[in-house]
């Protein structure tokens, strides 16, 4: 068994160059041929570090690659080093270094051999110091995916120093996703395979930000015909990948948002076409005042309203005015007419639904309680509602919570609820074809309007507003209301309310052939004057003439004035229940030179 003694002197005397290095990096022995082919003394190298003998460039990969990548795998081979000689020659060499440890795994020492390297060699060494300043993403790996070198580009990329990443599996720079892929021997099988073109991958650089790129290999195989080195070359495409999600989801949100225009502009159309006095409250009626009292009591509070009364009285106006004047009034309303929804469509058309739901089903579609987050939903005709459903619609009511159809995402809501019926809802109750408990839900606050019988003082300014706006709308010249028509709108029942009274009125100006309306064509049975029959065009006896009817608008915008306290516009205000602008009273007001009463 060889001695320490002997040992020492077969590492001097051994025919090429060797050095023996300490675990913190300094020569502990350099043998004879080394110490004769750089000119130096034992003495001279004992205790210091390689690079301090090294040129600059190989001092620095000693550093940098070298010395991590000898203490991470336990040894070097053939790693091109150039060395300096005490006359200032370059010798260029390839070293292949091993650890040395005792029985009980303790660093005893680390033995590096040198060989001055061939023609061939010093070009395989200019080759990879071509290789590092290539300006692509590269990489080379070994037969089990550990990284042999790396470009300085790839470097910069992820921020890494060399140091960091030789000897490393390349896996460790891999996304989670990727890492978990590739784990379990897969890596070894994608090198085992030979080159591969395209593959997408996700990296991570040092500080965590994710790299999407795209790799291709070529493969260099040894005698045996297995893969022991791979160049993988690495295209970023973080960007374009970013740009292409973000595209995607601007089609998807644009998809989604053109369907909810679709819909709500489906509402909307619903919304323009209602046929409720073409969206204003005419009248000063104490029955109506007394109605719009209480509208203005409760459309600043979030409490349910239950809108009561006869078909045709307003109910949906009712709704409109309560939604304008709450804090809501910048959001959407959405009317829901519950008597005009099939039974196995009520769900789909209350929550929405998803894609493939139900036959028929060929995209997700919003409910009308989903379009009305935010703001008010008015469900008319809500006595009409089948039994069995009333429960599904307590439930929104009563959690703001519900499902699409076919859809398993529960979503919240913010809304309010106005319920309209022409039914005796606690009739129903004791009937057994509504809950009681829906009905109380919806009932926080009842109004009801007043049927048009109750309001006579109304009934001729509503007919003069529908007259005046439908021979606008008809593009016909103005048409006059005589008083004996006033009377007898005045003496009819109107059974069928503001409804009935815009349709007699509609009628009228299409039947209507000259200056006059006549009433009698659309309301049979109507007691008519026999200048309205010739359709005289001149004053006699019950037409108005201009004087009059200029008379007569003075007289009844004073009236509105007073019944106001001269209060000119607002809610309430005398241009409000005059159904006009402000600034139209207003006008009218200097034009006939009305002048408010000095206080008593």
């Amino acid at each position: 068994m060889l001695s320490e003694d002997d040992y020492q002197w077969l590492f001097r005397k051994a025919p090429s160059m060797a050095t023996s290095i300490s675990e913190d990096g300094v020569f502990l022995d350099v043998n004879d041929t080394m110490l004769a082919r750089l000119g130096y003394a034992r003495e001279d190298m004992v205790g210091l570090k390689p690079e301090e003998f090294a040129t600059a460039e190989s001092a620095a990969r000693i550093r940098d690659e070298l010395r991590p990548a000898l203490r991470r795998t336990g040894k070097l081979e053939n790693k091109p080093i150039s060395f300096a000689t005490q006359s200032g020659d370059v010798v260029d060499c390839m070293t292949s270094a091993i650890i040395e440890r005792d029985r009980a795994g303790k660093f005893v020492r680390t033995v590096a051999m040198y060989s001055e390297i061939s023609d061939q060699a010093r070009a395989n060494f200019q080759y990879r110091t071509l290789y590092r300043a290539t300006p692509a993403m590269l990489h080379t790996v070994d037969g089990d995916g550990l990284i042999v070198t790396v470009t300085d580009h790839w470097l910069q990329k992820l921020g890494y120093k060399r140091e960091e990443v030789v000897g490393r599996s390349i896996t460790d720079f891999f996304s989670v996703r990727d890492r978990k892929y590739y784990a379990d021997g897969r890596m070894q099988q994608l090198i085992g395979a030979g080159d591969f073109n395209n593959l997408e991958r996700q990296m991570v650089s040092k500080d965590g930000t994710k790299l999407d790129v795209i790799m291709s290999a070529i493969s260099n195989r040894d005698e045996g015909g297995k893969v022991d080195r791979m160049l993988v070359a690495s295209k970023d495409v973080t960007e374009r990948r970013r740009a292409e999600r973000d595209l995607r989801r601007s089609l998807a949100e644009n998809a989604r948002l053109r369907e909810e225009l679709e819909r709500e502009r489906d509402y909307l159309r619903e919304e323009v076409n209602v046929a409720m006095n073409f969206g204003h409250i005419v009248g000063t009626s104490p029955a109506l005042r007394r109605m719009m009292k209480r509208v203005e009591a409760v459309a600043e509070t979030p409490a349910s309203v239950l809108v009561e009364g006869e078909s045709g009285v307003g109910k949906e106006l009712v709704a409109h005015a309560i939604h304008l004047q709450s804090p809501r009034a910048n959001r959407p309303l959405v009317k829901v007419n519950c008597a005009s929804i099939p039974k196995e469509l009520f769900e789909s058309e209350f929550f929405g639904h998803v894609k493939g739901a139900f036959t028929g089903a060929h995209r997700d579609r919003i409910g009308r309680f989903q379009l009305a987050d935010g703001g008010t939903i008015f469900l008319d005709e809500i006595g009409e509602i089948p039994l069995e459903l009333q429960s599904k619609l307590l439930r929104v009511l009563q959690e703001s919570e519900f499902e699409r159809v076919g859809d398993d995402v529960t979503r919240s809501v913010d809304v309010r609820v106005i319920a309209a019926t022409n039914r005796n809802l606690e009739q129903l109750i004791v009937d057994g074809e509504f809950r009681e408990d829906l009905f109380y839900r919806i009932s926080v606050f009842p109004v009801e309007v007043p049927p048009l019988r109750e309001r006579g003082e109304d009934i001729v300014q509503l007919a003069q507003f529908f007259l005046e706006r439908t021979c606008k709308d008809f593009g016909r010249d103005d048409l006059t209301l005589t008083q004996s028509q006033a009377e007898n709108l005045r003496d009819y029942d109107w059974p069928g309310n503001i409804r009935e009274l815009k349709n007699v009125i509609e009628r009228a100006v299409i039947l209507s052939t000259g200056k006059v309306l006549r009433l009698d064509l659309s309301m049979p049975g109507l007691r008519v004057a026999a200048d309205e029959e010739s359709d005289s065009t001149a004053g006699s006896g019950e037409v108005l003439t201009e004087k009059a009817m200029r008379e007569f608008q003075r007289d009844n915008t004073i009236k509105a004035l007073e019944q106001t306290n001269w209060k000119v516009s607002g809610l309430g205000g005398a241009a409000d229940i005059l159904g006009v602008k402000p600034t139209t009273l207003a006008d009218r007001i200097r034009t006939m030179k009305i002048k408010k009463p000095a206080r008593q």
